[in-house]
Protein backbone atom coordinates (compact mmCIF):
# COMPACT_ATOMS: atom_id res chain seq x y z
CA UNK A 1 0.00 0.00 0.00
CA UNK A 2 1.27 3.45 -0.86
CA UNK A 3 2.14 5.89 1.87
CA UNK A 4 -0.68 8.50 1.66
CA UNK A 5 1.84 11.36 2.00
CA UNK A 6 4.05 10.34 -0.95
CA UNK A 7 3.71 12.43 -4.14
CA UNK A 8 2.26 9.54 -6.19
CA UNK A 9 -0.39 8.72 -3.61
CA UNK A 10 -1.21 12.40 -3.18
CA UNK A 11 -1.60 12.82 -6.92
CA UNK A 12 -3.95 9.82 -7.08
CA UNK A 13 -6.03 11.29 -4.24
CA UNK A 14 -6.04 14.69 -5.93
CA UNK A 15 -7.31 13.26 -9.22
CA UNK A 16 -10.04 11.38 -7.35
CA UNK A 17 -11.08 14.61 -5.61
CA UNK A 18 -11.15 16.58 -8.86
CA UNK A 19 -13.45 14.02 -10.47
CA UNK A 20 -15.85 14.37 -7.53
CA UNK A 21 -16.30 18.13 -7.96
CA UNK A 22 -19.41 19.66 -9.56
CA UNK A 23 -19.69 19.43 -13.34
CA UNK A 24 -20.33 23.16 -13.64
CA UNK A 25 -16.65 23.75 -12.81
CA UNK A 26 -15.89 22.18 -16.22
CA UNK A 27 -12.56 20.81 -15.02
CA UNK A 28 -10.24 19.06 -17.45
CA UNK A 29 -8.17 16.63 -15.32
CA UNK A 30 -5.94 15.73 -18.27
CA UNK A 31 -4.70 19.34 -18.36
CA UNK A 32 -3.25 19.12 -14.84
CA UNK A 33 0.33 20.45 -14.80
CA UNK A 34 2.70 21.27 -11.91
CA UNK A 35 3.37 24.93 -11.19
CA UNK A 36 5.82 24.93 -8.31
CA UNK A 37 6.49 23.93 -4.76
CA UNK A 38 7.86 26.10 -1.98
CA UNK A 39 9.85 25.84 1.22
CA UNK A 40 7.03 23.86 2.85
CA UNK A 41 5.33 20.61 1.89
CA UNK A 42 2.80 22.45 -0.29
CA UNK A 43 2.65 21.92 -4.05
CA UNK A 44 0.71 23.76 -6.74
CA UNK A 45 -0.82 22.74 -10.06
CA UNK A 46 -2.72 24.43 -12.87
CA UNK A 47 -5.79 22.94 -14.47
CA UNK A 48 -8.17 24.14 -17.18
CA UNK A 49 -11.77 24.73 -16.16
CA UNK A 50 -14.55 27.25 -15.75
CA UNK A 51 -13.54 29.12 -18.87
CA UNK A 52 -9.85 29.41 -18.06
CA UNK A 53 -6.94 28.43 -15.87
CA UNK A 54 -7.38 27.48 -12.20
CA UNK A 55 -4.82 26.68 -9.51
CA UNK A 56 -4.81 23.71 -7.14
CA UNK A 57 -3.04 23.77 -3.79
CA UNK A 58 -1.95 20.40 -2.43
CA UNK A 59 -1.25 20.80 1.30
CA UNK A 60 -0.75 17.30 2.71
CA UNK A 61 -1.90 16.68 6.28
CA UNK A 62 -0.49 16.39 8.87
CA UNK A 63 2.38 18.55 7.59
CA UNK A 64 0.10 21.36 6.41
CA UNK A 65 -3.28 22.76 7.38
CA UNK A 66 -5.11 24.62 4.63
CA UNK A 67 -7.90 25.73 6.99
CA UNK A 68 -6.12 29.02 7.82
CA UNK A 69 -5.72 29.77 4.10
CA UNK A 70 -9.48 29.51 3.58
CA UNK A 71 -10.29 31.66 6.60
CA UNK A 72 -7.69 34.35 5.93
CA UNK A 73 -8.49 34.52 2.21
CA UNK A 74 -12.05 35.49 3.13
CA UNK A 75 -10.81 38.20 5.50
CA UNK A 76 -8.47 39.68 2.90
CA UNK A 77 -11.13 39.58 0.18
CA UNK A 78 -13.62 41.30 2.48
CA UNK A 79 -11.06 44.11 2.95
CA UNK A 80 -10.90 44.62 -0.83
CA UNK A 81 -7.54 42.95 -1.39
CA UNK A 82 -6.83 40.76 -4.43
CA UNK A 83 -6.54 37.16 -3.30
CA UNK A 84 -7.52 33.86 -4.92
CA UNK A 85 -11.21 32.95 -5.01
CA UNK A 86 -11.84 29.53 -3.50
CA UNK A 87 -14.05 27.44 -5.79
CA UNK A 88 -13.77 24.19 -3.82
CA UNK A 89 -11.90 22.88 -0.81
CA UNK A 90 -11.39 19.73 1.19
CA UNK A 91 -9.47 20.87 4.23
CA UNK A 92 -9.44 17.36 5.74
CA UNK A 93 -7.50 16.02 2.76
CA UNK A 94 -5.61 19.26 2.07
CA UNK A 95 -6.91 20.22 -1.38
CA UNK A 96 -7.99 23.66 -2.60
CA UNK A 97 -9.23 24.75 -6.03
CA UNK A 98 -8.45 28.44 -6.54
CA UNK A 99 -8.73 31.18 -9.12
CA UNK A 100 -5.53 31.89 -11.03
CA UNK A 101 -4.17 35.34 -10.20
CA UNK A 102 -1.63 35.32 -13.02
CA UNK A 103 1.44 33.70 -14.45
CA UNK A 104 4.13 35.96 -13.03
CA UNK A 105 5.17 37.06 -9.56
CA UNK A 106 6.87 40.39 -8.91
CA UNK A 107 10.08 38.41 -8.43
CA UNK A 108 9.76 36.70 -11.80
CA UNK A 109 8.91 39.98 -13.51
CA UNK A 110 11.98 41.64 -11.97
CA UNK A 111 14.18 38.76 -13.10
CA UNK A 112 12.70 39.10 -16.59
CA UNK A 113 13.66 42.80 -16.74
CA UNK A 114 10.61 44.71 -15.50
CA UNK A 115 10.99 48.34 -16.60
CA UNK A 116 12.05 50.63 -13.71
CA UNK A 117 9.02 52.91 -14.04
CA UNK A 118 6.66 49.91 -14.04
CA UNK A 119 8.44 48.45 -11.02
CA UNK A 120 7.99 51.66 -9.05
CA UNK A 121 4.29 51.92 -9.86
CA UNK A 122 3.65 48.30 -8.98
CA UNK A 123 5.50 48.60 -5.68
CA UNK A 124 3.57 51.74 -4.78
CA UNK A 125 0.37 49.78 -5.35
CA UNK A 126 1.71 47.04 -3.06
CA UNK A 127 2.54 49.60 -0.37
CA UNK A 128 -1.01 50.95 -0.51
CA UNK A 129 -2.35 47.42 -0.13
CA UNK A 130 -0.02 46.77 2.80
CA UNK A 131 -1.48 49.71 4.71
CA UNK A 132 -4.97 48.45 3.87
CA UNK A 133 -4.16 44.90 4.98
CA UNK A 134 -2.81 46.09 8.32
CA UNK A 135 -6.21 47.57 9.17
CA UNK A 136 -7.77 44.10 9.27
CA UNK A 137 -8.56 42.88 12.79
CA UNK A 138 -6.10 40.19 13.88
CA UNK A 139 -7.55 39.11 17.23
CA UNK A 140 -8.19 35.58 15.95
CA UNK A 141 -4.64 35.05 14.65
CA UNK A 142 -1.67 33.55 16.52
CA UNK A 143 0.26 36.19 18.46
CA UNK A 144 3.79 36.92 17.28
CA UNK A 145 5.21 37.66 20.72
CA UNK A 146 8.65 37.87 22.33
CA UNK A 147 8.84 34.14 23.05
CA UNK A 148 8.13 33.27 19.42
CA UNK A 149 10.64 35.82 18.17
CA UNK A 150 13.32 34.27 20.38
CA UNK A 151 12.42 30.74 19.25
CA UNK A 152 12.92 31.82 15.64
CA UNK A 153 16.26 33.45 16.38
CA UNK A 154 17.52 30.14 17.77
CA UNK A 155 17.62 28.86 14.17
CA UNK A 156 20.55 31.16 13.44
CA UNK A 157 23.15 29.61 15.79
CA UNK A 158 21.82 26.08 15.34
CA UNK A 159 21.62 25.88 11.57
CA UNK A 160 23.67 28.78 10.19
CA UNK A 161 26.59 29.06 12.59
CA UNK A 162 26.92 25.47 13.78
CA UNK A 163 25.61 23.35 10.86
CA UNK A 164 26.40 25.56 7.88
CA UNK A 165 29.62 27.26 9.02
CA UNK A 166 30.76 24.50 11.36
CA UNK A 167 31.26 26.97 14.21
CA UNK A 168 31.03 25.23 17.56
CA UNK A 169 29.20 27.28 20.20
CA UNK A 170 31.17 28.58 23.15
CA UNK A 171 30.33 30.73 26.15
CA UNK A 172 31.53 33.96 24.53
CA UNK A 173 29.49 33.53 21.37
CA UNK A 174 26.44 32.46 23.29
CA UNK A 175 26.66 35.57 25.47
CA UNK A 176 26.89 37.83 22.38
CA UNK A 177 23.94 36.11 20.74
CA UNK A 178 21.77 36.14 23.84
CA UNK A 179 22.38 39.85 24.39
CA UNK A 180 21.59 40.77 20.78
CA UNK A 181 18.56 38.48 20.64
CA UNK A 182 17.13 39.91 23.86
CA UNK A 183 17.44 43.48 22.58
CA UNK A 184 15.77 42.57 19.29
CA UNK A 185 12.93 40.51 20.71
CA UNK A 186 12.09 42.99 23.44
CA UNK A 187 12.14 45.97 21.09
CA UNK A 188 10.05 44.29 18.40
CA UNK A 189 7.55 42.92 20.93
CA UNK A 190 6.86 46.48 22.11
CA UNK A 191 5.57 47.54 18.70
CA UNK A 192 1.81 47.84 18.13
CA UNK A 193 0.34 44.60 16.81
CA UNK A 194 -1.43 44.44 13.48
CA UNK A 195 -2.27 41.86 10.81
CA UNK A 196 1.07 40.49 9.58
CA UNK A 197 1.34 38.51 6.33
CA UNK A 198 4.87 37.32 7.30
CA UNK A 199 6.19 36.97 3.75
CA UNK A 200 5.01 40.15 2.04
CA UNK A 201 7.72 40.26 -0.61
CA UNK A 202 8.29 39.82 -4.33
CA UNK A 203 7.67 36.03 -4.62
CA UNK A 204 4.23 36.39 -3.02
CA UNK A 205 2.95 39.36 -5.03
CA UNK A 206 1.43 38.56 -8.41
CA UNK A 207 1.57 40.85 -11.44
CA UNK A 208 -1.92 42.21 -12.12
CA UNK A 209 -2.48 42.36 -15.87
CA UNK A 210 -5.04 45.14 -15.39
CA UNK A 211 -2.20 47.69 -15.37
CA UNK A 212 0.92 48.88 -13.59
CA UNK A 213 -1.11 50.82 -11.02
CA UNK A 214 -3.38 47.85 -10.30
CA UNK A 215 -3.08 46.19 -6.90
CA UNK A 216 -1.02 42.99 -6.80
CA UNK A 217 -2.46 39.57 -6.29
CA UNK A 218 -1.47 38.45 -2.79
CA UNK A 219 -0.65 34.80 -2.11
CA UNK A 220 0.94 32.60 0.57
CA UNK A 221 -0.79 34.35 3.46
CA UNK A 222 -1.80 31.23 5.40
CA UNK A 223 0.84 31.82 8.10
CA UNK A 224 -0.46 35.30 8.99
CA UNK A 225 -0.10 36.38 12.61
CA UNK A 226 -0.97 39.27 14.89
CA UNK A 227 2.40 40.88 15.25
CA UNK A 228 4.78 43.85 14.96
CA UNK A 229 3.68 46.76 12.79
CA UNK A 230 7.02 46.98 10.97
CA UNK A 231 7.33 43.29 10.04
CA UNK A 232 5.82 43.33 6.55
CA UNK A 233 7.51 46.52 5.37
CA UNK A 234 10.84 45.06 6.53
CA UNK A 235 10.02 41.94 4.48
CA UNK A 236 9.31 44.03 1.41
CA UNK A 237 12.26 46.40 1.45
CA UNK A 238 14.79 43.80 2.66
CA UNK A 239 13.58 41.13 0.27
CA UNK A 240 15.40 37.82 0.66
CA UNK A 241 15.03 37.12 -3.08
CA UNK A 242 15.70 40.57 -4.57
CA UNK A 243 18.45 43.01 -3.60
CA UNK A 244 17.35 46.57 -2.89
CA UNK A 245 19.91 49.24 -2.05
CA UNK A 246 19.38 51.57 0.88
CA UNK A 247 18.02 54.55 -1.11
CA UNK A 248 15.33 52.28 -2.55
CA UNK A 249 14.57 50.80 0.85
CA UNK A 250 14.13 54.29 2.28
CA UNK A 251 11.96 55.50 -0.60
CA UNK A 252 9.48 52.67 -0.20
CA UNK A 253 9.58 52.81 3.60
CA UNK A 254 8.76 56.53 3.56
CA UNK A 255 5.90 55.99 1.12
CA UNK A 256 4.53 53.20 3.32
CA UNK A 257 4.92 55.34 6.47
CA UNK A 258 2.95 58.15 4.83
CA UNK A 259 0.20 55.75 3.72
CA UNK A 260 0.07 54.18 7.17
CA UNK A 261 -0.25 57.57 8.88
CA UNK A 262 -3.03 58.55 6.49
CA UNK A 263 -4.82 55.29 7.33
CA UNK A 264 -4.55 55.94 11.06
CA UNK A 265 -2.15 53.07 11.73
CA UNK A 266 -0.02 53.48 14.89
CA UNK A 267 3.31 54.19 13.23
CA UNK A 268 5.72 56.54 15.08
CA UNK A 269 5.24 60.23 14.31
CA UNK A 270 8.99 60.53 13.70
CA UNK A 271 10.15 58.65 10.60
CA UNK A 272 13.65 58.30 12.07
CA UNK A 273 12.24 56.17 14.87
CA UNK A 274 10.18 54.14 12.42
CA UNK A 275 13.30 53.60 10.31
CA UNK A 276 15.11 52.20 13.34
CA UNK A 277 12.13 49.99 14.19
CA UNK A 278 11.85 48.35 10.80
CA UNK A 279 15.61 47.94 10.49
CA UNK A 280 15.74 46.11 13.82
CA UNK A 281 12.74 44.08 12.73
CA UNK A 282 14.59 43.29 9.50
CA UNK A 283 17.64 42.18 11.48
CA UNK A 284 15.55 39.70 13.46
CA UNK A 285 13.89 38.41 10.31
CA UNK A 286 17.10 38.05 8.34
CA UNK A 287 19.00 36.27 11.11
CA UNK A 288 16.11 33.81 11.20
CA UNK A 289 16.16 33.47 7.41
CA UNK A 290 19.86 32.59 7.42
CA UNK A 291 18.99 29.75 9.78
CA UNK A 292 15.98 28.69 7.71
CA UNK A 293 17.91 28.68 4.42
CA UNK A 294 20.72 26.65 6.02
CA UNK A 295 18.17 24.15 7.34
CA UNK A 296 16.46 23.88 3.95
CA UNK A 297 19.81 23.04 2.39
CA UNK A 298 21.35 20.72 4.99
CA UNK A 299 18.21 18.96 6.20
CA UNK A 300 15.91 19.05 3.19
CA UNK A 301 18.35 19.07 0.28
CA UNK A 302 16.96 22.32 -1.15
CA UNK A 303 20.38 23.76 -1.89
CA UNK A 304 19.19 26.58 -4.17
CA UNK A 305 18.30 28.57 -1.04
CA UNK A 306 22.03 29.00 -0.44
CA UNK A 307 22.12 31.28 -3.49
CA UNK A 308 20.20 33.91 -1.51
CA UNK A 309 22.38 33.82 1.61
CA UNK A 310 24.84 36.56 0.52
CA UNK A 311 21.94 38.97 0.01
CA UNK A 312 20.39 38.16 3.37
CA UNK A 313 23.78 38.41 5.05
CA UNK A 314 24.29 41.84 3.51
CA UNK A 315 21.01 43.03 5.03
CA UNK A 316 22.16 41.70 8.41
CA UNK A 317 25.44 43.60 8.11
CA UNK A 318 23.67 46.76 6.98
CA UNK A 319 21.75 46.95 10.25
CA UNK A 320 24.28 45.42 12.65
CA UNK A 321 26.93 47.82 11.37
CA UNK A 322 24.74 50.88 11.86
CA UNK A 323 23.81 50.44 15.54
CA UNK A 324 26.43 50.15 18.26
CA UNK A 325 24.38 47.70 20.31
CA UNK A 326 24.85 45.10 17.56
CA UNK A 327 28.57 45.63 16.92
CA UNK A 328 29.54 42.59 19.07
CA UNK A 329 27.18 40.51 16.91
CA UNK A 330 28.82 41.88 13.77
CA UNK A 331 32.33 41.14 15.07
CA UNK A 332 31.29 37.58 15.90
CA UNK A 333 29.80 37.21 12.42
CA UNK A 334 33.00 38.59 10.86
CA UNK A 335 35.01 35.96 12.70
CA UNK A 336 32.59 33.17 11.80
CA UNK A 337 32.57 34.09 8.11
CA UNK A 338 36.24 35.13 8.09
CA UNK A 339 35.39 38.63 6.89
CA UNK A 340 37.75 41.53 7.50
CA UNK A 341 36.02 44.27 9.47
CA UNK A 342 35.65 47.72 7.88
CA UNK A 343 35.03 51.11 9.40
CA UNK A 344 31.61 52.69 9.07
CA UNK A 345 29.09 54.98 10.69
CA UNK A 346 26.96 53.82 13.60
CA UNK A 347 24.39 55.14 16.01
Amino acid sequence: MKNPTTPDARLDALMQWLRSLPAELRLEPDSLAPVSGDASFRRYFRIEGRGGSLVIMDAPPPHEDCGPFVRIARQLAAAGLTVPDIFAHDTARGFLLLSDLGRQTYYEAIQAGLAPQDLQRRYRAALRDLARMQQIACDDLPVYDEARLLDELALFPQWYLQTHLGLAPDAGRQAVLQAAFAVLAQDVARQPRVFVHRDFHSPNLMINEAGTDAPPGIIDFQDAVCGPLSYDIASLVMDARTTWDEPQQLDWAIRYWEAARAAGLPVPADFAEFHRQYEWMGLQRNLRILGVFARLSHRDGKHHYLDHMPRVGAYVRQVAGRYGVFHPLLRMLDQAEQVQATDGYSF
